[in-house]
């Protein structure tokens, strides 16, 4: 009796409650009440989006940080009414991560994921889900954002990204997938990157070899010989490698011996033949015994470091601390243990079209998010995303809290407080904890980072440069030595699809996915073989299950694509 009077109390509540909303006017729920034009109540901030909480899953693993800083998750609810929350799926295969999630079908608000090109495998799980009414179509709200509005500008989005991510012709309009990461200019850097071989300048000095003059596979050979004959040692006392692996670990990368790799955009094998004009694959060509050749010749002789294509990351940089080895596979101008600038760069190396040309990629992306069909009021994650996309919201997610974590100086830019900087060099675990993209944390990027322009918004190139004007100055330096800026004036800047963007499409696409991974894994196979008849042996097989795979057929795709103002290739 005592339950059944308290609902009768309950109810005769609602209904006076009901009346006098009547009476009123004015709902209890409707957000637009006490507001303004624009529809923000008029006691709260003109970033106020709704009174919610809002969860995100993000597939990318380790580089994901769960944890938000209480006093920064406080200041973005203050901001804009949302409390965020994220969940990382921590997985050796973000793809199958992915694919897993979304057969599962429990998710949240959002979900993020890779996605640097439409022909990542992430693309065709988004695109099949898409296709089975799993998400929301976000080009309605997009269209009504103050940054996500530029996805819309013609010329703003580069080929791939516009038709092959964000709106397909397939939805005739309508966009599942947002792709971010895109900045704001065309050919835009935020470092002058100087990627490829490094040699020990002590080395290239007593040699008196100017690296830069190093441009073809044979020079290279030549000077590795050189190393071997002078008897240089490490650190210990120890003679040196003449060449030792790439300072992220064992690999196969193309700029040791780019003139040898038939490589095409991003590595994938894939280019046009300048004598015929056909594409093809490296397979169908000769470079591939070439490169092994050579590779065979520097290990035989004791020129490449045993290990080079299988050391792991902690031994290949404590082998450059040390100084074991003379050249580095691979490097950047940025990497920490070269602060003291005693490594400095080779060549660059030609292509196989001939002398170097810098080339620069109009726009790219990077990550991507979805909003699935189960999120109630959509617009309001595509308004939260939106505010992190400002430069409002990009300086609390990657400078924190102002008065906290940084000041403004003369111009409003933020300057990062100096025992935030000091806390960052001395203890950059806890420094990470106070929660923001400068010491670590991007909690913000996953639906926010795009429209990149960090030396237009906040004065400096990467977050406290400006403090710290002398933190890149080895790297600049590097860069002028190497001639960057004439480089990168008379750069190729390139718009177009990865040769594999279509892969999701093709009807063998997983066979002749896997084939050619097989044929990486069969080319350091044959850097290894005991004879070039074994290597030929090995390559002849990957070539066969490539063919077997439906090589020919993609390739009359991709031929059919680049005639395509809209899919053309990006060589």
């Amino acid at each position: 009796m005592k339950n059944k009077s308290w609902s009768k109390s309950l109810l005769l509540m609602l209904a006076a409650m009901i009346v006098l909303t009547a009476c009123t006017g004015k709902s209890s729920s409707d957000s637009t009440s006490n507001s303004g034009n624009s529809g923000t109540p008029l006691d709260k901030p003109a970033t106020w989006i709704a009174d919610r909480k809002v969860k995100g899953l993000v597939f990318m693993g380790s580089d994901v940080d769960e944890a938000m800083n209480p006093e920064i998750q406080a200041k973005l609810k203050a901001m804009t009414g949302i409390e965020l929350t994220l969940q990382a799926i921590g997985h050796d295969d973000s793809t199958k991560a992915l694919a897993a999630g979304l057969v599962a079908g429990d998710l949240p608000d959002f979900i993020g994921y890779y996605l640097n090109h439409s022909g990542r495998p992430e693309m065709e799980i988004i695109n099949k889900a898409a296709r089975e009414d799993m998400f929301h179509d976000l080009a309605p709200y997009l269209k009504n954002t103050k940054i996500y509005s530029k996805y819309f500008e013609k010329g703003y989005l580069p080929m791939d990204t516009e038709y092959g991510v964000m709106f397909r012709p397939e939805y005739n309009g309508s966009a599942y997938s947002v792709h971010i990461n895109i900045p704001r200019e065309g050919g835009y850097s935020v470092r002058k990157y100087i990627s490829g071989p490094y040699i020990r300048k002590d080395i290239a000095d007593a040699l008196g070899v100017d690296p830069r003059t190093i441009t073809t596979s044979s020079q290279l050979y030549e000077l590795a010989k050189k190393i071997k004959e002078g008897h240089f040692k490490d650190n210990n006392g120890k003679e040196v490698s003449p060449i030792g692996p790439i300072i992220w670990g064992g690999g196969d990368r193309a700029s040791l011996y780019n003139d040898l790799v038939w490589t095409g955009y991003n590595g994938e094998g894939f280019k046009h033949d300048a004598a015929t004009g056909k594409i093809m694959h490296e397979s169908q060509t000769d470079y591939g015994l070439k490169r092994v050749e050579f590779v065979q010749k520097l290990l035989k002789e004791g020129l490449m470091q045993l290990e080079y294509y299988t050391m792991e990351e902690t031994r290949a940089k404590e082998g450059m601390l040390n100084n074991s080895f003379a050249i580095i596979g691979e490097m950047h101008n940025y990497v920490d243990e070269n602060k003291d600038g005693r490594y400095i760069p080779v060549g660059p190396l030609n292509s196989v079209d001939g002398p170097y040309k810098m080339e620069l990629l109009f726009k790219s992306g990077y990550g991507g998010w979805s909003v699935p069909k189960t999120t109630k009021n959509p617009e309001d994650i595509v308004k939260l995303a939106d505010f992190l996309a400002t430069r409002e919201g990009k300086l609390l997610w990657m400078y924190g809290i102002e008065g906290r974590d940084y000041d403004l100086d003369d111009k409003g830019n933020p300057v990062p407080k100096k025992e935030v900087m000091d806390l960052l060099e001395k203890d950059p675990a806890k420094a990470k904890k106070l929660g923001f993209g400068g010491v670590g944390n991007d909690w913000g990027w996953y639906l926010g980072g795009t429209d990149k322009n960090d030396l237009v918004d906040f004065g400096e190139a990467t977050y406290g440069s400006s403090l710290a004007p002398d933190k890149d100055k080895v790297a600049l330096s590097i860069a002028d030595y190497w001639g960057y800026d004439e480089k990168n004036k008379n750069a190729d800047v390139k718009d177009g699809y990865a040769a594999l963007a279509f892969i999701g499409e093709f009807g063998k696409g997983l066979q002749l996915t896997m084939a050619l991974d097989k044929y990486k894994e069969s080319m350091i196979r044959a850097y290894y073989a005991k004879d070039m008849d074994e290597a030929k042996t090995i390559l002849d097989a990957a070539a066969k299950q490539l063919q077997a795979a439906g090589l020919e057929e993609y390739i009359k795709l991709l031929e059919a694509k680049d005639k395509n103002p809209q899919t053309k290739l990006q060589f």
